[in-house]
């Protein structure tokens, strides 16, 4: 009789210890990339923090600026910034040829956004610090927008700011 009341005892103490302790379950933390300026745009480009800091650069290194408008949560914004960061050429040529800066935030110089406030949105801006209103995108209702199939328009207009670099400085 001992020995039963010792094992039902030891049953007891033992379902006790395992319901009293909670288990311990590391959440599992999916693997993040350390946020830099880039944003995703092209982690090995060298990109400007702030407006002032990229139109001191333009000015100083005689680089176009390119300005990308974008938002973090905007499917329209994510699928360009995917586009935009798998293109060799346009990476190479903004890594060689400009200064470049990505904004999830409007800025106080309403020369940036001449016919509105939407994202993506796509300005350059010339080493005198001009924004150049003629380097547009393909529609009439948001002349600074591109999307994915417009890569090769953007690579051209990047092209054409470097021109106007050459020929109108």
């Amino acid at each position: 009789m001992l020995k039963g009341i010792l094992a039902v005892l030891l049953v007891l103490v033992t379902l006790s210890s395992a319901m009293g302790k909670p288990e311990k379950t590391t959440p599992k933390k999916e693997k993040r990339i350390p946020q830099t300026l880039s944003r995703g745009w092209g982690d090995q480009l060298i990109w400007a923090q702030t407006y002032e800091e990229a139109l001191f650069w333009s000015r100083s290194k005689n680089k176009p600026l390119m300005i990308i408008f974008h938002l973090e949560d905007c499917p329209h914004s994510q699928a360009l910034k995917k586009a935009f960061a798998e293109d060799k050429d346009i990476q190479k040529l903004a890594d060689d040829d400009f200064v470049i800066l990505n904004l999830v935030y409007e800025t106080t110089d309403k020369h940036l956004s001449p016919d509105g406030q939407y994202v993506p949105r796509i300005l350059f801006v010339d080493p005198s610090m001009t924004v150049r209103a003629d380097i547009t995108g393909r529609y009439a209702n948001r002349l600074y927008a591109y999307e994915p199939a417009d890569m090769k328009l953007l690579l051209s207009n990047m092209q054409r700011a470097l021109k106007f670099l050459k020929t109108e400085l």
